[in-house]
């Protein structure tokens, strides 16, 4: 009813509601990645004055036991201890820290494991621990003290590797990604491709970090019942904007926007030289993914690219990056996820971009513009104009779908090709569905072609793409005329020849 509206809520007073202890549960499954969650533990080990990181994995044989992370930081005393093991536990952060929210340690570690344990000893204090063990956590909140002389134990063991007078290390115990069994290469293979992503997310979003002379990160693997060290190497700094000579004349260039609430936001646009094969470029993610911004809280990468509701991904734009420092006391405008692995920037701020200008003037739009010239330009220069085509999609390789797209213009709004295994006729290979858009390859020449290995959704990627390139030009006609009929059964009998002829050579070397 009109008039009986009251702006402020009537309250009679306040009643204490302590969380359930099923609160751990919904804290452990905020959809951590795994490389995610160890840089947030990363980030405490750089707020603690560390200079030295070990992301440790150790095995017993086969099978992978435990995760740790160890640093030479500053540590804890046993009531630090107490307050970082509390879930919202209240500190007072630096100013330059990292953490911010006072769940990293926590979330962080039981979205990836049943059991954290933290032992941390100061310069002038004796090391002390403490472990929750998830099933404990999520009945009534206990929290285990780990007994004294395994604390001083664990830092005994890395001594000098890297902790010196004090650090901390934090174990995993019972890791949910672990391979449940390790045999047949299972466990070097799950390493192999857990590392590898591990060293580039680490080296991407600690660049700055990890350029400095005093600041490493170290991935390591030790057999724990023989100490036979598998692996050990240092994370390498991937800049995204570290290429050698800028594609654009006219950048770098700084761009300010005025943000009514904050004031002036400082923009660095950079355009990449086309067709580079560096890991700065290629590896931070697809075409689409990887352009737009790069945020940075305190020198550390919280975001890499994304436009953020200022405009649409663009294959054309596939060179511009914006490298943006966060003020502080922005997070009004600029909110930073609680994983830290994404901004959510206000309306406020979009409307400003529009406005943006460098010291003569420019337009920040006038940059998007530059960025698209210089992608077309390329392809101009290229000697040749590639055809249109369908992009490939699922069962083809997240790389080799990038590759594509990077290489060939991609006819839009179409449905993407799809490549799957599925049981045909032994007589054919493979077989197409246009409706559908779909390449079926043929089940029973699976195992051959992958020669034992286990079969995933994307696997098999160079024979994918092999067919991806053969046929995707099928879809994109109405009919297919004598020529390309012809073409079919050549290939239908050349594929299956080889195919049979892979199937022999694996029944002989068993």
């Amino acid at each position: 009813m009109a008039g009986d509206w009251k702006f402020e809520v009537p309250t009679t007073g306040t009643k204490h509601l302590p969380p359930d202890a099923r609160y751990m549960e919904a804290l452990s499954s905020q959809g951590y990645g795994f490389e995610v969650a160890i840089a947030d533990l990363v980030d405490n080990s750089i707020d603690a004055g560390a200079r030295d990181v070990v992301i440790h994995f150790l095995r017993d044989g086969d099978q992978l036991v435990s995760l740790l992370i160890i640093d030479d930081g500053g540590g804890m005393t046993e009531e630090e201890l107490d307050i970082a093991m509390t879930v919202g536990g209240r500190r007072n952060y630096d100013a330059q820290a990292l953490g911010m929210f006072g769940t990293g340690l926590k979330s962080a570690s039981l979205s990836h494991a049943s059991a954290v344990t933290v032992v941390s000893k100061t310069k002038r204090s004796r090391p002390a621990g403490r472990r929750w063990l998830m099933e404990r956590a999520t009945a009534d909140f206990q929290c285990d003290i780990v007994e004294p002389n395994y604390a001083q134990l664990l830092m005994d063991r890395y001594a000098g590797c890297p902790i010196t007078w004090s650090g901390t290390v934090i174990r995993w115990d019972g890791v949910k990604n672990f391979p449940r069994t390790g045999g047949g290469g299972q466990t070097d293979r799950y390493l192999h491709r857990t590392i590898n992503k591990l060293g580039f997310h680490l080296g991407l979003h600690f660049h700055r970090f990890l350029n400095r002379d005093d600041f490493n990160i170290t991935i390591a693997v030790e057999d724990v019942r023989t100490g036979m060290e598998y692996m050990n190497f240092g994370v390498v700094p991937l800049n995204p904007f570290a290429y050698p000579v800028s594609g654009h004349p006219e950048y770098p260039r700084p761009f300010v926007a005025e943000v009514p609430s904050i004031g002036s936001v400082g923009f660095d646009a950079h355009i990449w030289p086309p067709k580079s094969n560096l890991d700065e470029y290629k590896a931070v993610g697809s075409v689409i993914e990887r352009q737009g911004f790069y945020f940075y809280r305190h020198n550390r990468l919280v975001q890499a690219g994304g436009w953020n509701n200022f405009r649409q991904p663009d294959q054309h734009l596939a060179l511009a990056r914006i490298a943006v420092d966060l003020p502080d006391n922005s997070q009004d405008v600029f909110r930073l996820s609680v994983k830290k692995e994404g901004i959510e920037m206000s309306p406020e701020v979009v409307a400003a971009l529009e406005d943006a200008r460098d010291h003569n003037g420019r337009l920040f739009t006038q940059y998007l513009n530059d960025g698209e010239t210089t992608y077309r330009e390329a392809r101009k220069t290229s000697g040749t104009v590639r055809k249109p085509v369908i992009a490939p999609g699922k069962g083809v390789d997240a790389a080799v779908r990038e590759t594509i797209e990077e290489e060939l213009p991609i006819i839009p709004g179409e449905e993407p090709i799809a490549i799957r295994w599925q049981s045909l006729d032994n007589s054919i290979f493979f077989d197409l569905d246009r409706e559908n858009r779909t390449i079926y390859l043929n089940q029973y020449y699976r195992a051959a072609i992958l020669g034992g290995r286990t079969g995933t959704l994307n696997d098999a990627p160079m024979l994918k793409s092999l067919m991806y390139l053969l046929l995707h030009q099928l879809f994109e006609k109405e009919y297919s005329g004598r020529r390309e009929k012809d073409n079919l059964q050549l290939w239908q009998a050349v594929l299956v020849s080889a195919a049979r002829a892979e199937l022999d050579r694996m029944a002989d070397s068993e």
